[in-house]
Formats: structure tokens, C-alpha cells, sequence
């Protein structure tokens, strides 16, 4: 009985030291696992326990052709779960990209106090003419307050993938609109004309919606628009359709503007407009970077696809170190006489171990190669869409990154260091006239 409880004591202890060195491997950095790496190099090469180690490694590594089709449960189930998982986390980073991409230090946008998106802002027309006459404000060569009072309405369209309906987002936009979003330009068509219902689409609205071509026409808000251009910004406004701003407003009855987007002198003039609009009682109005205001409203979203990737990795991960024990139980089984032999002729009990593990982890970095190899080919750059804080669609492309590859490279090899361990310790605790006489 007590040496059954120390046992379970040893393993529990076991299992805690495995848990907490398994989570600082997942969070080390790469500076962190290249001397991880150069250290076990040396003990490998300059040690007479390292260098039975490598032989043993070597005796093993030779046998695999004979078990490959156990080994690959291993590489296919780690490739799964670095795949599943990179490509998770690509999504977020990639939706966050764009709305970081969006906007810049320079470019103010105005809602009305109080209000965390565009959706729920109101600002009355008779506001705009004050924001114009506000210091720090840009103006163009004939003295224009570089200035777009806007507007945005969520209207429902079809998807081009599958023909279910989607929130998009219809901005009407002011005159000098096309000179305060200075990324916006034409690449197919023309503007639309003031007074007319006339739009130009986003290059990610074309390509997830119907009717998006120029030329067509479509029915929103029980009227008939045409397009008459595509537009490319290479950020969040790439989702959207544009239009004039005071057709949009006749067409769906609005009298009010939810936002005011304003080109202001550097960042000095954008510090200077904003304590202009906060020292102005008439205002009641809030002021922050274009950059800042869209990087905030993907952050939840971001934070929760994280959440999800790394969850399902998780659970994806426990499966593959079940494979990974049982197929390395299996081949520990399998070679019980030739461990024990080399035991036998003097490899001690750490160069066992050492090469079990090296032989876990060489399969563990091949399907995590394989799993990252995966999700580049498939993933990178893949066009999607997504509903933003605004109930509107966002179209984004999948961004893996080398950080995300390393990242999926230390879940393989931490899968593969659980995975090899316990069967790494049976074989070197394995009694040596037992082992050799098993068949």
C-alpha cells in the first residue's frame, strides 16, 4: 500500500513538472529554444553518456522503415493538429490585420460621445460646418477642410459561394471623401456622380457578393442602384459599397450622419483637433485615430477565434499524445530485447531515454513540418468574410505568418516530448532478463 501511494505521488509529481515544463516550452522564444537546442547539441557530442545517446538514436531511427505504418500515426496525427491549429489562429491574425491596416495616425474619425462604433452614432448636419472651421484640420490646394461627414447602413446580399443572404456595409461618403481616404482608388469603372444612385463596390465586396460586377444592378432600400466602379483600399473599406451621401440618406429616410472622418496636419494637427472638438460645448463629440478606432473593433473577435483555435488545438493535441503513447508503447514493446541488449553491453539508463525521445521527437518535427506545410498551401492569402461590430461582413484573407509556423512547430515537439516520455521511461526501467526473454 505504501509503496502503491508513492508511486502515485511520483507519477502526480511527474505529471505537474510535464505540465508546467510543457507551457513554458509553448511560450518560450525562439532565442529561449536555440540554446535549448545548442545545449543538448553539446551534451550529445561531448559526453560519453550524449554519445551512446546518438548511437542508440541511430540503432532506433534505422529501424523505422519496419514500423513506418505506426510511426505515421504519429506524423499524420501531429500534422492534424498543427494544421487545424495554424489555421486557426491565421484567421484571427489575419482579421486583425486588415482593421489594423486600416485607417492611420493622421486621419481622425468623429462620433458622437459615448459611442463605441458607428452604428450607434448620430451627428446633426448642423455640426459638420463647426468641425470644418476647427484648428488642425487639412485643407486641399483651393482651402477645403479635408473633411467627409458619413454615413453607414447595413444592407442584406447574397454570397457568392453559396446564395445565403449577408450583412454588408453601405457607406455614403462626402465629396472630398476620395481625398480624406486617400488609399481608396478606382481600378475598375468610375466614381459614382453626386444626386445619383449610383455605387462603386469594394474589390472583397466583388468577390464574396453577387451582383457586385460593374454594370449591374440591385435593389436596396426599395430603389434601384447601379455599379458603376470597383474600388481597392487593401484594408476593412475593401468590404464595403460606397456611395453619396445624401442620396443614401434621401433613399433610407436618415436625416442625422453617424461620422465624420477628417485629414488632419500630422499628428501634431490631430492632437490640436481633438482638444478643439473636446474644448467646444456644441460638440459633444469623440475623437480618435482611424487606427486606433478600427483596431479596437475586431479585438473581441480576434480574442475569441484565438480562444477557439487554441482550444480545439488542445483537444486535438491530448488525442495525438495518445496516439503518439501508444504507438511508442508499441515500438518500446517491439524492441524490448534490443533495448535490453544494449543495456546489457553498458547504455545506462539516461542514453535509453534519451534516444527514445530523440526518435518522438524527430516523428513530432516531421508532422509538424508537414501540419505547417499544410496550412500555408491552403490557407495563406484565402479570401473569406466575416461579421465585424458593425453586424456587416469583413472580407479578410487568412494570414500565416512565420510567427504562427514556429508557433505550431513547438506544439508538434511538445506533443512529441509527452508523447515519447512515459514509454522512454518503461524502456529504460525495463528489467534487463525480463526483456530478454520477451518475444
Amino acid at each position: 500500500m505504501k509503496n502503491t501511494l508513492k508511486k502515485w505521488l511520483l507519477n502526480g509529481a511527474m505529471l505537474v513538472v510535464l505540465a508546467v515544463g510543457l507551457a513554458g516550452w509553448i511560450w518560450l522564444p525562439w532565442q529561449g529554444v536555440l540554446v535549448v537546442v545548442v545545449l543538448v547539441a553539446l551534451w550529445l557530442a561531448l559526453t560519453r553518456g550524449g554519445r551512446l545517446a546518438l548511437a542508440a538514436t541511430r540503432i532506433g531511427i534505422a529501424s523505422l522503415p519496419q514500423r513506418w505504418g505506426a510511426s505515421s500515426v504519429i506524423v499524420v496525427g501531429i500534422a492534424g493538429v498543427v494544421g487545424v491549429l495554424v489555421a486557426m489562429l491565421a484567421m484571427g491574425a489575419g482579421f486583425q490585420s486588415t482593421l489594423n491596416s486600416t485607417g492611420d495616425d493622421t486621419t481622425a474619425i468623429v462620433l458622437r460621445g459615448g459611442s463605441q462604433a458607428e452604428t450607434n452614432s448620430v451627428i446633426t448636419r448642423d455640426q459638420i460646418p463647426l468641425l470644418s472651421t476647427l484648428p488642425g484640420v487639412a485643407r486641399d490646394e483651393k482651402g477645403r477642410a479635408l473633411l467627409s461627414a458619413e454615413l453607414s447602413q447595413v444592407v442584406n446580399l447574397v454570397s457568392r459561394s453559396d446564395g445565403t443572404d449577408v450583412n454588408a456595409q453601405f457607406r455614403g461618403v462626402g465629396d472630398m471623401a476620395w481625398a480624406v481616404h486617400d488609399r481608396v482608388r478606382i481600378i475598375e469603372g468610375r466614381k459614382f456622380a453626386t444626386g445619383k444612385r449610383e455605387m462603386v463596390v469594394g474589390q472583397g465586396a466583388k468577390s464574396q457578393f453577387r451582383d457586385m460586377d460593374v454594370g449591374s444592378t440591385l435593389t436596396l432600400g426599395n430603389q434601384a442602384w447601379t455599379v458603376v466602379g470597383v474600388f481597392a483600399s487593401g484594408d476593412a473599406h475593401d468590404s464595403e459599397l460606397w456611395t453619396d451621401v445624401d442620396t443614401l440618406a434621401t433613399t433610407y429616410q436618415r436625416g442625422a450622419l453617424q461620422s465624420v472622418t477628417v485629414r488632419t496636419d500630422g499628428k501634431p494637427g490631430f492632437e490640436q483637433f481633438k482638444a478643439a472638438v473636446a474644448g467646444d460645448p456644441r460638440l459633444k463629440l469623440e475623437v480618435e485615430t482611424t487606427r486606433l478606432y478600427y483596431s479596437k473593433q475586431g479585438g473581441g473577435l480576434t480574442t475569441l477565434i484565438n480562444i477557439l483555435g487554441k482550444v480545439i488545438g488542445t483537444i486535438m493535441a491530448i488525442g495525438a499524445v495518445f496516439g503518439a503513447l501508444n504507438t511508442m508503447y508499441a515500438a518500446v514493446a517491439t524492441r524490448a530485447r534490443e533495448i535490453a541488449t544494449m543495456r546489457a553491453i553498458g547504455f545506462r539508463g539516461l542514453p535509453v531515454v534519451t534516444a527514445v525521445m530523440l526518435e518522438t521527437m524527430l516523428l513530432a518535427l516531421l508532422g509538424g513540418l508537414l501540419g505547417c506545410a499544410i496550412a500555408w498551401l491552403l490557407f495563406n492569402g484565402y479570401s473569406v468574410s466575416t461579421i465585424g461590430s458593425n453586424f456587416s461582413a469583413v472580407v479578410f484573407k487568412f494570414h500565416v505568418s512565420p510567427e504562427l509556423l514556429w508557433s505550431g512547430l513547438k506544439w508538434a515537439l511538445g506533443i512529441g516530448l509527452v508523447g515519447g516520455l512515459f514509454p522512454a521511461l518503461r524502456a529504460a526501467r525495463l528489467p534487463i532478463t525480463t526483456a530478454l526473454r520477451e518475444v
